[in-house]
């Protein structure tokens, strides 16, 4: 599956509608809403080292209250802001339960996963 590749989640709004985004942003919150304005099947993050309260990851909860998949990559992977950075070298290391429902998977590479996806 070719997701679109954004570095700044804020750039999938108006282009993303029922897509595969994979964007350089955080996993926090903010992200998360650009996310659900987006209107994305499928949302990927960077989880800028998880951080206080899980304030990397805590767009995940917020998509999948919305039924949204959405998962990180680790920040020692991936660049923090670079798409294409987390899509070539990417390691998933958290998912919610709509992306795990996806195959998604802590250790796997998110090329690797995304690649496997239907179109």
């Amino acid at each position: 599956m070719a997701p679109l590749l954004v570095d700044s989640i804020t750039e999938a709004i108006g282009r993303a509608a029922g897509g595969v985004v994979v964007s350089g942003s955080h996993g926090g919150l903010s992200a998360g809403r650009f996310a659900l304005e987006a209107r994305v099947r499928l949302a990927v993050f960077n989880d800028a080292g998880v951080g206080r309260d899980q304030a990397g990851i805590a767009a995940l909860p917020l998509l999948q209250a919305q039924g949204i998949a959405a998962c990180t990559v680790s920040h020692a992977s991936a660049r923090i802001g670079e798409a294409r950075s987390s899509y070539e070298d990417g390691v998933i290391s958290h998912a919610n339960a709509a992306a795990l429902a996806m195959g998604a998977r802590p250790g796997l590479r998110l090329r690797d996963w995304l690649d496997s996806l239907p179109d």
